[in-house]
């Protein structure tokens, strides 16, 4: 069997290789080597540049992978493709072969999952602390070739441990099982470049209508059910598939306004609508007849105004108890103690300064609450709320400015440092604030 040990480079998000570096190994010594920068016909961020040493003049002279899309062909035919973290370099690939109108198709094996079989107990299987742990030299880290040769070494020492022939055939089989069904019109193309991350997929039919949209933590685990399922429906609308894309999202809750807002643009003929709750839960304010000003919970609809909204009022009292806490209120005038009457004598929390016993006077008390109603209007004008990123050089955001939410969106960790909520708006896909996107931002405990 020959195996090709593959690394590539790329653009970061925007997935277009600035680099590979391929070693075929029959099994005992590497036989061959093709390795060449790739321009990738876009500038280069800054970020992957600091990580890669490779910049937009690096890559200036260097072929497109129209160029050489040919050579990895026959380069890499016959053979099982093999990297650390297969499925990224897979992904990466079999999407430019995509771009091309190409199919790229090969049995694939991970040096990662092998080792987590055959090397068991490692504190690290990432490829850094993984050579270090096992003594292997690794050069020219965050370059293809650098990293190819590492891996070729790792492969060898992963063929030479007692249980290997089983471990390796038995991931071979697996991969070849990780096929959407023969009888499917799914290209196999479109299924290897699915992402095992969490994000939305769209199923589309012939005449490229979106059919169907699905929100997943895996998805190509995902889409593999679902053309495995033997639902009706799901048989009916699989038949019904001749292409198939998908978005990564970093976060789920980032998936959901994602699906959301595919499935109400798109109608998608297969996608039940779902019914939503409409019932949230809002703090808000208002003074008794002694003059104390009262922080209270009540189902939205029914509040007169919303300092914030909850998606259930577990929740809201929660957040209100921390904010009682903070502010040293008391408990009888933040819904906290209800069973407290409004002659009762006092309450029982003993973070409040005595305005229940007449202790405190009422004007300093209100001055606290109003400092507390200030915090919950200038966390509502401006918040940016930072999730987990598509990849670890980038961080998600949900932005609210001025009070409305804005929408979702994507930054580079490095760009995310310098910017606020203001500049943030250059980078959002905006969204509009119904119903469904609320109930999602009140499960997010930041909103």
């Amino acid at each position: 069997m020959i195996y090709s040990i593959i690394d590539v480079e790329t653009t970061g998000q925007t997935n277009r290789i600035t680099e590979i570096s391929i070693f075929k190994y029959d099994g005992n010594k590497v036989i061959d080597e093709y390795t060449t920068l790739v321009n990738p016909g876009e500038v280069i961020p800054v970020y992957i540049t600091v990580l890669t040493n490779i910049d937009n003049a690096t890559v200036a002279n260097a072929p497109y992978f129209k160029d050489v899309a040919q050579a990895i062909l026959d380069f890499t035919k016959d053979t099982v493709f093999v990297a650390h973290n297969v499925n990224f370099d897979y992904k990466m690939i079999s999407g430019e072969f995509k771009r091309l109108g190409l199919s790229f198709n090969r049995d694939k094996l991970c040096t990662v999952r092998l080792s987590r079989a055959l090397f068991k107990g490692l504190p690290s299987y990432s490829l850094g602390k993984l050579c270090k742990s096992l003594d292997i030299p690794l050069k020219d880290r965050h370059r293809a070739r650098g990293d190819a040769e590492a891996t070729v070494i790792l492969f060898q020492k992963l063929l030479n441990q007692e249980d290997a022939l089983f471990v390796f055939e038995s991931q071979l089989l697996a991969s070849k099982k990780d096929k959407p069904p023969k009888n499917s019109n799914l290209k196999a193309v479109d299924f290897d470049a699915l992402s095992e991350h969490v994000g939305v997929y769209f199923l589309y039919n012939a005449n490229h209508d979106v059919i169907f949209v699905g929100r997943a933590k895996n998805i190509k685990k995902a889409v593999l059910n679902l053309f495995n399922s033997k639902k009706r429906k799901d048989v009916d609308m699989c038949a019904e598939v001749a292409s198939i894309d998908f978005k990564c999202s970093g976060h789920d809750a980032i998936a959901q306004l994602m699906e959301l807002e595919a499935v109400t643009k798109n109608q998608p003929k297969y996608n039940v609508v779902k019914k939503v709750n409409p019932k949230t839960y809002s703090i808000f304010n208002y003074t008794d007849r002694s003059g104390v000003v009262h922080l209270s919970v009540n189902i939205t609809k029914l509040a007169p105004f919303s300092l914030k909204v909850f998606a259930s009022q577990k929740d809201a009292l929660l957040f209100l108890k921390q904010i009682g806490v903070t502010y040293n209120l008391c408990p009888k005038y933040t819904a906290i103690q209800t069973n407290l009457g409004v002659n009762s004598a006092s309450c029982k929390a003993g973070v409040c300064y005595g305005v229940c016993k007449k202790e405190e006077a009422v004007e300093d008390y209100n001055n606290r609450v109003k400092k507390a109603i200030n915090y919950l209007k200038d966390k509502k004008q401006n918040n940016v709320i930072k999730l987990k990123g598509r990849d670890v050089n980038e961080n998600a955001f949900l932005l609210i400015a001025d009070g409305v939410y804005k929408g979702y969106g994507f930054v580079s960790k490095d760009e995310d440092a310098v910017l606020n909520a203001s500049t943030l708006e250059t980078y959002v896909v905006p969204q509009e604030f119904t119903l469904g996107v609320q109930r999602v931002l009140c499960s997010l405990s930041s909103f």
